[in-house]
C-alpha cells in the first residue's frame, strides 16, 4: 500500500474513531506529518486532555502514553507499538526509588517526566527539562532533594540552581551517543552555526553548547533566532520538524548516531493497525493515576 493510501485510510479512521494522533518530536517524519499535534511528551498530553477526542493515538514511547492516560482518564489511549519503551525511564523502578527514599526519609523526590506512572506516583513533584530549575528552586532550602532518573539533567539543574541533589545513576543512551568530538568537528566546519544541545547530554557536550534547551525550547529558539545555521544536539528526529517549520534555515545533527530505536518503532502502518484494531491500550490503574497526577499538578502549579 502506498503512503498516500495509508494516510487516506488513517485520516478516515481517525475521524470515525473520534481520535487524535499525537507524535513526539523524535518520531519519523511521515508519522509527524500524519499527526494532529507534534511536540514534547507533556505538552502533547496536556493538549490532548483539552480536546473532546475519545481516543488518543500516542506515537512515542510508553511513559508518554501513560502520562496521557493520567491526564485524560476518560479517554482511551492506544500506542502503535506497545513495545516502544524508554531505557532511561526503565532504569528507575518503584522498588529502587523506595529504597532510595528509605536512605533519605526527609528528602523531596523530584522525578523527571521521563518515568513510569508508578515512579511518578511515588514522587512528590514531577518536572520537565524546561521547568526543572523552577521546580527545584521551589523546594525549601533546608530540604534534601532526590532527583530521578537522569543524572545529567539533574547535574545540569544542580549547577544552574546551586542546589545539591541526590542524583540517581540514570541516563539517556541516545544522547550519550553525541560526544564532544562531534561538536568540536562541526563547530570547526560551521563556525557561524549556533550549537543547541539537550540537557540530557553529557557535561562535556553541554559545555560546548551555546544553548541548552529541551525539544520545545529548541524549536522555539530556532524559529525566533536570526541565525541561519544550527548544530542540533538531540535525537535526530527533531530535524524533520525544524526543517518543516524553518525551510530557510540549515540544520546539522550533532551526531547521526543519536537515533532512539524505540521512538523509531512507530510507522504509518502501525498507526493504521492501531486505529483498526484498537487493541494496544495503555491503562494506568486508578490509584496510581491519581497519585501520579498529583505530582504532575504540583509541577504545573510551580511552572
Amino acid at each position: 500500500m502506498s503512503s498516500i493510501d495509508l494516510k487516506g485510510k488513517i485520516e478516515r479512521l481517525n475521524k470515525e474513531r473520534g481520535a487524535i494522533i499525537l507524535a513526539h518530536n523524535y518520531q519519523v517524519g511521515e508519522v509527524q506529518d500524519i499527526a494532529d499535534f507534534v511536540g514534547d511528551s507533556l505538552a502533547l498530553s496536556k493538549t490532548a486532555a483539552k480536546t473532546d477526542a475519545k481516543v488518543i493515538v500516542f506515537c512515542g514511547v510508553h511513559f508518554m502514553a501513560e502520562t496521557a492516560a493520567i491526564l485524560s482518564p476518560d479517554k482511551k489511549v492506544i500506542m502503535p507499538d506497545l513495545n516502544a519503551g524508554c531505557p532511561m525511564a526503565d532504569m528507575i523502578t518503584l522498588d529502587k526509588l523506595r529504597k532510595l527514599k528509605e536512605q533519605h526519609p526527609q528528602a523531596v523526590v523530584v522525578c523527571y517526566v521521563n518515568t513510569t506512572a508508578e515512579v511518578k506516583a511515588e514522587s512528590d513533584i514531577c518536572c520537565t527539562s524546561a521547568n526543572a530549575a523552577k521546580v527545584v528552586g521551589s523546594i525549601p532550602a533546608d530540604r534534601k532533594i532526590i532527583f530521578v532518573p537522569d543524572k545529567y539533567l539533574g547535574g545540569y539543574i544542580s549547577k544552574k540552581t546551586g542546589r545539591e541533589m541526590i542524583l540517581y545513576n540514570g541516563f539517556c543512551p541516545t544522547h550519550l551517543r553525541i560526544i564532544g568530538e562531534d561538536i568540536k568537528r562541526l563547530k570547526a566546519e560551521h563556525p557561524d552555526a549556533l550549537v543547541i544541545v539537550h540537557p540530557e547530554s553529557s557535561p562535556e557536550v553541554a559545555g560546548l553548547a551555546d544553548l541548552i534547551l529541551g525539544t520545545e525550547g529548541i524549536c522555539r529558539e530556532v524559529k525566533l533566532s536570526n541565525t541561519r545555521k544550527f548544530i542540533i544536539g538531540t535525537e535526530t528526529g527533531i530535524i524533520h520538524r525544524l526543517k518543516k517549520e524553518n525551510p530557510d534555515k540549515i540544520f546539522y545533527p550533532a551526531s547521526e548516531k543519536a537515533v532512539c530505536v524505540n521512538m523509531k518503532r512507530n510507522s504509518l502502518e502501525k498507526v493504521l493497525w492501531a486505529l483498526e484494531d484498537m487493541e494496544n491500550i495503555v491503562i494506568v490503574p486508578d490509584d496510581i493515576g491519581k497519585r501520579a497526577k498529583m505530582a504532575i499538578e504540583k509541577m504545573l502549579e510551580v511552572s
